[in-house]
């Protein structure tokens, strides 16, 4: 009885040994992705992930917004049809704006040269007061077209891939130049659902680009100083109770920070100026308008027609990083210039505490030495 109640423990101890190293050799699938996925998210709320994720959802947004901007939808082409041969404008769409355009350009063009070749010879009177009222008929049509969205260019010459790129960067950004809006109706329903998934994301990186680079810049500021000056950037204060605090020497004064941004608003207003042939001022205006996200957009790099259907839009990619890069560094400034708040209102602190005690032990004095005359 012994022996075999002896061993009915060991048998159950070895059974549980395997199933146990058996749950432990084996990893639920679902595990390793769940595993994944939240790895993932981590590395994307860091700072190079935020900043990785705003140019992925930047490059993204470009895709789907040329893809629905330049796609020509059934409905349009029997409207394109009207278009070309209807003479109602009263049709919208970048698509149909383009071809009712193109038919009255060729209308008025047909209704000059019957004119032309019944009147010019025998009344020239006639000629004028008929050609003039056909130009005028013209201009009303263009009016009437650039009023529904008609601006020159095909849809494929607007929406290339970098003027993509800058429309989604001025939507999440909240810029908001205005010189590219969406015509189509999935176009503006995608742009709501873009900026209300892209705005957070952009405060994201907003937050994150600027305590790095304010770390950046702070290391450099200190070493400059401790190389200029041989004295360490870090002192040791003693409270009241014994302990010691580390409190930062050197704080980055704001006119560092103000110097910082003139010079990338300098360089910018030199590289557009130069590329663009705007003025100094113009170019100026537009760095200082598009980095405080008011976003006007009477000036816009790359909004030329011709270098748009040449293909040659490198300009609005460094317009992209250029604007990027600056809003990281306004992100920079405000939080060196809060932490230079911040110092500033504890020493003013422990000031004032001090002079409160002064006052308090001025006062007890003086009603000591009140009574001692008493």
């Amino acid at each position: 009885m012994t022996q075999s109640g002896a061993s009915v423990p060991v048998t159950r101890s070895s059974v549980r040994s395997r199933s146990s190293g058996g749950s432990s050799s084996e990893v639920d699938p679902r595990e390793k992705v769940k595993a994944c996925c939240r790895k993932l998210v981590e590395f994307m709320f860091t700072q190079v992930g935020v900043g990785g994720l705003v140019v992925c959802y930047a490059i993204v947004g470009a895709f789907a917004f040329q893809h629905i901007e330049t796609a020509k939808d059934p409905k349009w082409e029997v409207e394109w049809h009207k278009a070309q041969t209807s003479p109602d404008h009263n049709l919208k769409g970048a698509w149909v704006q383009l071809a009712a355009v193109k038919r009255l350009t060729n209308l008025t063009a047909n209704k000059l040269w019957d004119v032309t070749s019944s009147e010019n010879v025998f009344n020239i009177t006639t000629w004028k007061k008929s050609t003039d009222m056909i130009l005028h008929e013209f201009q009303e049509g263009i009016v009437d077209s650039v009023k529904k969205g008609y601006d020159g260019r095909e849809p494929e010459d607007a929406w290339t891939l970098p003027a993509a790129l800058m429309f989604c960067l001025s939507i999440f950004t909240m810029i908001g130049y205005g010189n590219m809006v969406p015509k189509t109706t999935w176009g503006k329903v995608a742009t709501i659902l873009y900026a209300v998934f892209g705005i957070p994301v952009y405060i994201l990186y907003f937050m994150n680009m600027g305590k790095v680079f304010a770390n950046c810049f702070r290391w450099i500021y200190r070493t400059m100083y401790e190389c200029t000056t041989k004295k360490p950037s870090i002192k040791v204060i003693e409270l009241e109770n014994g302990d010691t605090v580390a409190h930062p020497r050197v704080i980055v004064p704001t006119t560092a920070c103000l110097w910082v941004i003139s010079g990338y608003v300098l360089g910018g207003t030199i590289m557009f100026a130069e590329w663009e042939g705007w003025d100094y001022l113009d170019s100026a205006y537009f760095c200082v308008t598009s980095l405080c996200k008011i976003g006007i957009g009477d000036f816009v790099p790359g909004a030329n027609i011709l270098e748009s259907r040449s293909g040659n839009q490198t300009k609005l990619v460094i317009n992209f990083m250029y604007l990027l890069l600056g809003m990281g560094l306004i992100a920079m400034c405000y939080n060196l210039m809060r932490e230079e708040v911040k110092v500033k209102m504890q020493d003013l602190k422990r000031d004032m505490r001090k002079w409160l005690e002064g006052l308090r032990i001025q006062s007890c004095y003086g009603k000591k030495k009140s009574k001692r005359y008493h």
